[in-house]
């Protein structure tokens, strides 16, 4: 249960913090969400789902209403065979981001520790 309310809260905070300030505020928001997971294993996980969940509801949100046009052009653009690759790719990105961040909390909360002992 803590797991899963790591996950939506990090995607409601940071959802927040994206709404007013840069894109990176999520990985800030996903360290300090990793400084309070048990392990790191769970820590990325969690952020990796957070930002990952956040991220493609954000590029949903605003490509259904044109009808994909804009993710269309950037598939092309990179390649892509469509926007459904493009909008996982994108996902993916936040992902990556979000975990690598909560686990760098949730190893930075580990060596306190370890130097505390």
């Amino acid at each position: 249960m803590r797991f899963v309310l790591s996950i939506l809260l990090l995607a409601l905070v940071a959802g927040f913090a994206e709404w007013f300030a840069p894109w990176w505020t999520a990985a800030i928001v996903a360290f300090i969400i990793g400084l309070y997971q048990p392990t790191t294993g769970k820590a990325f996980l969690a952020g990796f789902c957070g930002i990952a969940l956040l991220w493609l509801g954000f590029a949903l949100w605003r490509d259904i209403p044109n009808e994909h046009i804009l993710s269309t052009r950037m598939a092309l653009l990179f390649k892509l065979p469509s926007f459904g690759l493009y909008l996982s790719v994108t996902a993916i990105l936040g992902g990556l981001i979000g975990g690598l961040a909560a686990w760098s909390g949730a190893q930075l909360k580990r060596v306190n520790q370890v130097k505390q002992a």
